[in-house]
């Protein structure tokens, strides 16, 4: 069983201000995936479970049997559905009970019995995959590594190492479009934020792609608007701000853009701290937090266009898998007047480690 260590320490290159208040340490699973909602935590991890924490402390557990859980989001508008997106390219759908909110049930998976039914019986469903096999263009044929939601517009967006994402409607979980993405895993995909109507993908091709989402009816329709990157060096993580989009590399570099004239996106720089590949990244105001495969966290402050690394939280002795980020919804009143965001990293160490960040950092 997982324990729950409570602790109050400071890495040696932090100023007081930022805290590691606790840590979750698991005895199995290295942590793959997280999401934070409310009072909640959500971390997957390889051992097939999506384990839900509240104040550090182990509240709910529930196991797919879909290996290795890459993915979690979690759909506020669908009282609060969990989607976990897993290695073997399927998405699964969770519900609480009425009863007992510790209680997770299955709910369905993306696509659906009925969908895969449906289609499988006519020929023109079936696209060619790798290594000449053919599957039905409603399902993923390898690992799901990341999801995205959408919810002013019920959808859910899927990324995967197939190189295609894939379009989802909520409601009733049916896949709407297939978009060949790119000539490699795509390993991230965001859509939503601040660039209403625009889907950013980023993949071990070395690119990152901007997509225009358009709704026709009951179905979507994305063409490529804009190629924002293209390098050697394979796409990681993807972010979006109120004003920047942000990737991260295998090089440990990190790119952004900002919206310029007639809503093209520009190029405005790349910061490097971390020694090994960025793997993830997450971002808060004017805060931007890069996890990677050398164990650390920096914490980026944007003023204009200048990205300054005003800390580096460690403690993790594995790479940094994943990051949320909980922002106090009652501003600088909330968490007792501090204005701290809660951070939390997951890493391959088998821990999730929980921070306090000031939000207007030094």
């Amino acid at each position: 069983m997982p324990r729950s260590e409570r602790t109050r320490e400071y890495s040696w290159n932090q100023s007081e201000e930022n805290s590691l208040v606790g840590s979750i340490v698991q005895e199995e699973g290295h942590i793959y995936s997280l999401a934070a909602t409310n009072d909640l935590l959500f971390t997957g991890s390889d051992n097939n479970h999506i384990r839900v924490w509240k104040n550090l402390n182990e509240f709910s557990e529930f196991k797919s049997n879909s290996g290795l859980v890459k993915a979690i989001v979690i759909c506020r508008e669908e009282n609060n559905k969990v989607f976990t997106g897993h290695q073997d390219g399927k998405i699964r759908v969770w519900k609480t009970s009425h009863k007992n909110p510790r209680v997770y049930t299955r709910a369905g998976s993306l696509p659906a019995l009925k969908d895969v039914l449906k289609k499988s019986v006519k020929p023109s469903n079936y696209v060619e995959v790798r290594r000449r096999r053919t599957t039905l263009w409603i399902k993923h044929s390898d690992a799901v590594s990341c999801l995205s939601l959408v919810e002013d517009q019920g959808l859910l967006y899927s990324a995967s190492w197939d190189r295609t994402v894939k379009v989802w409607r909520i409601h009733d979980l049916k896949c709407l479009e297939s978009i060949k993405a790119h000539d490699d895993a795509v390993n991230s995909v965001v859509a939503g934020g601040s660039c209403e109507g625009l889907v950013f993908t980023g993949s071990a091709d070395g690119t990152v792609k901007v997509w225009k989402r358009e709704v026709r009816g009951k179905r979507t329709a994305h063409s490529l608007v804009q190629t924002l990157l293209k390098q050697e060096s394979a796409v990681t993580a993807l972010v979006t701000t109120h004003v920047a989009v942000y990737s991260g590399s295998s090089d440990g570099a990190v790119n952004y853009w900002e919206m310029g004239e007639k809503k093209v996106l520009k190029h405005c720089g790349v910061f490097k701290k971390h020694r090994l590949a960025v793997l993830c990244l997450a971002a808060a105001g004017e805060l931007v937090f890069s996890g990677a495969a050398d164990k650390k966290i920096c914490v980026w402050r944007r003023e204009g266009r200048v990205h300054t690394c005003v800390s580096v939280l460690t403690g993790h002795t594995g790479p940094v898998k994943c990051l949320a980020v909980a922002e106090p919804s009652g501003g600088e009143d909330e968490d007792g007047g501090d204005g701290r965001l809660i951070v939390y990293s997951g890493s391959l160490d088998k821990s999730v480690k929980v921070w306090r960040v000031p939000c207007h950092h030094m």
